[in-house]
């Protein structure tokens, strides 16, 4: 049935667990033999740690199976394999089983897995994935499992003989006897590219790679793409396809810190590829870890930042995996990795074109065309986002200790949203376009054009509020920190201990952030226009700039201004030479 989902079981899904167990016991009243009973909690937990598999059509449960470990993750068991009775005969059964036993090959890869049962159709599938019948004593002696089986009326039979056999039938998938399931497994880093394209066709080809493509999106990729993504990478040869949704993750660990640090590269760029780069790295790291790869391949070139950026993150975070990258290796043309995929059958539009783009949360950058000339600028087609409002509009920023919590007065409890809705309004204005120029990790000069309204309107905003909310030297100390911050993060050095120190400062510095700054938008540029805090430090009891003192009298404002020249008086009272040089 084309509408029933089969996936993954998540959070989301917790609320169907009473429903699972009441189908398992309908199940097996029907089968006249048992499904071993599990408490609420038992299910959730599986649910929770991503061992549990659900079909769902729309809101509505239609099916479930869990994975479970016996004898130290020596044997693994597809359990609880159930499917609603008016969804039945649709071949739903098969899929959850089958997904259940790639996950748990992704999980366990060493893992024996096995199975009881009586029906002829589970026996059908078993053997089709591989299973063979076996004695019970092929499989797992863990009493815990056997003891299981007491919800089955046939319960006796097993405890008469030992748990030796019974009227169910034993099947096992042993890896060690399926030579085919043995080979080595890679994760991509999937981004839909020629680059990344070509090393899924070619691992499965030519290295005899299981390729698993994993596409981190951290906010630039849309719903359409990602499905264009999935389709391409199995297309290419992918055993399986993922989308890493690091979004909310980039925002918290990252974008929070430089909103806080004010961070533009250069006084100029706020960091868009460079600090998203890290998290996509770091997903990759930890998915290609949770299914047991020995290798992740990327498709960094040999002469940008992004390869120092994969490579030193993969280095930490799985530092047993090998580091594939085939254009940087290859030195390969782009013809040449086109006609290799057209020779193996793939037919995709990979034309050059003129520009090419890296979309995120946190802006756009634009490469190639006349931004490799130092001479010319970029034409207004270059930009992905075209100035479509004329005129002017006032927009509202509402912050909270430093993080953006309003727009306009609407609430946000999700950074990533806020951002968006920033976006959303500024863009078609065209504000937040520049060209930046700066030293790349590996030494050369490098220029990229990028257009970034939500990043750039938000830092401008929050750091105008600071100005009125922080102390002198909270600022000052606050952008060398930050400076350093954003420098550390754009040269690959995220994982340096020291930037968690500069965080909690960052962050520590941020308790008085507070209130709403009016910004004005019009075509190409955006200005202040005045902040309404709580903090405000330019109200206050002791006086007002250029009018007035309150909190002294002149003859102190005379004794303050004597004493501070004094380190001047003394310097020019030992070196009258240089007093009369100035007075010429």
């Amino acid at each position: 049935m084309s509408s029933v989902k089969v996936e993954v079981a998540s959070q989301k899904h917790i609320k169907y667990v009473n429903e699972i167990l009441k189908t398992i016991e309908d199940a097996t009243k029907v089968r006249g033999t048992g499904i071993a009973k599990r408490k609420p909690e038992y299910i959730e937990q599986k649910i929770n740690e991503g061992k549990a598999i659900i079909a769902m059509d729309g809101d509505k449960f239609v099916g479930f199976c869990y994975i479970e470990c016996w004898d130290h993750g020596k044997f693994v068991a597809n359990s609880g394999l159930i499917v609603k009775d008016d969804y039945r005969g649709q071949g739903i059964a098969k899929r959850i089983k089958r997904m259940a036993f790639e996950l748990s090959r992704e999980k366990f890869p060493d893992a024996k897995i096995f199975g009881l049962t009586t029906g002829a159709a589970v026996m059908k599938i078993n053997t089709e994935l591989g299973y063979v019948p076996v004695t019970f004593s092929d499989l797992t002696t863990d009493p815990t499992f056997w003891k299981g089986c007491e919800s089955c009326i046939n319960y006796d039979i097993l405890c008469r003989n030992d748990c030796t056999r019974c009227l169910c039938t034993g099947m096992l998938y042993d890896p060690a006897k399926h030579p085919e399931a043995q080979r080595k497994k890679v994760v991509v880093a999937y981004s839909g590219g020629l680059d990344t394209s070509f090393t899924i066709m070619y691992l499965t080809q030519e290295m005899g790679y299981d390729v698993y493509a994993a596409c981190a999106n951290t906010g630039g990729f849309s719903p359409q793409q990602l499905k264009e993504n999935e389709e391409r990478a199995y297309k290419l040869g992918a055993k399986k396809y993922v989308t890493l949704d690091v979004t909310g993750e980039y925002y918290e660990k990252s974008i929070k810190y430089m909103v806080y640090g004010n961070v533009l590269r250069n006084g100029t760029y706020p960091i868009s590829v460079s600090s998203e780069r890290i998290f996509q790295a770091l997903a990759v790291a930890r998915y290609a870890k949770e299914i047991g790869a020995q290798a992740i391949a990327h498709g960094s070139t040999g002469a940008g930042n992004d390869q120092v950026r994969f490579d030193m993150t993969f280095l930490v975070a799985a530092p047993d995996m090998e580091i594939i990258t085939l254009t940087r290796d290859m030195n390969l043309s782009r013809k040449e990795e086109v006609d290799y995929l057209n020779k193996h059958g793939f037919k995709a539009d990979f034309t050059k074109l003129k520009y090419s783009y890296n979309v995120g949360l946190w802006g756009t950058s634009i490469c190639g065309g006349e931004i490799l000339d130092s001479k010319q600028g970029l034409p207004e087609s270059a930009y992905l986002k075209q100035v479509t409002k004329k005129g002017s509009e006032q927009i509202a920023l509402e912050f909270k200790a430093g993080v953006l919590v309003g727009v306009n007065g609407e609430k946000f409890d999700d950074g990533v949203k806020a951002v968006q809705k920033v976006e959303e309004i500024a863009a078609p204005y065209g504000v937040g376009r520049d060209m930046h120029v700066g030293d790349t990790i590996v030494g050369i000069k490098g220029r990229v054009g990028f257009e970034a309204a939500a990043p750039m309107l938000i830092i401008a905003a929050h750091k105008f509020l600071e100005k009125f909310t922080l102390s002198k030297w909270q600022q000052y100390w606050k952008d060398q920190v930050a400076n350093w911050y954003g420098m550390f993060l754009h040269e690959s050095q995220y994982l340096e201990p020291v930037m968690r120190d500069i965080e909690a400062m960052l962050e520590s510095s941020q308790r008085n952030v507070n209130g709403t700054v009016t910004m004005e938008l019009r075509p190409y540029g955006f200005s202040t226009v005045g902040v309404d805090s709580p903090d405000d430090l330019v109200k206050n009891k002791l006086g007002e700039y250029g009018e007035g003192a309150k909190g002294w009298t002149s003859e102190d404002a005379k004794g303050f201004i004597k004493v501070s020249s004094t380190p001047l008086r003394a310097y020019y009272l030992t070196h009258p030479d240089e007093g009369e040089e100035l007075e010429k």
